[in-house]
């Protein structure tokens, strides 16, 4: 079964994930960087979700640069998922190393199917969506 990590500090967003992707994918959740650092630590992933606004100091913009700049995890895809909505989060998030940006709420089938497309090469892992 495949792997995904879901960095979310909203317990309704981590339940409405977890309705979503259970049957495909063994989940991990957290919920701020600690959390996020033992994690990654010890294991690899085929996705992680990641939403901008987290527990803590550090939010997912500052995560995804530090996983991204880990030769083990470089090339893992990130999905942003947010409720962050402005052109200029976007464009940030994408500076950060972000593979995709997902506005919430979506339609669950529309998160499935981007997230689908990461794992299974749509987007070939380390090609990020253009901005």
């Amino acid at each position: 079964m495949k792997k995904m990590l879901v960095v979310e500090d909203d317990d309704l967003s981590r339940k409405v994930l977890d309705r979503i992707f259970k049957s495909e994918y063994q989940i991990d959740y957290c919920f701020s960087g600690e959390t996020f650092r033992q994690f990654i630590a010890d294991n690899v992933y085929d996705v992680i979700i990641m939403d901008i606004a987290l527990e803590g100091k550090e939010d997912g913009l500052v995560l995804t640069r530090e996983l991204k700049s880990d030769p083990v995890h470089s090339k893992t895809p990130i999905v942003c998922f947010t409720a962050h909505a402005l052109k200029r989060d976007k464009e940030a998030a994408m500076r950060a190393g972000v593979d995709t940006y997902i506005v919430k709420p979506v339609a669950n089938n529309v998160l499935r199917e981007r997230v689908a497309e990461m794992v299974e090469g749509g987007l070939r892992r380390g090609e990020r969506e253009k901005g």
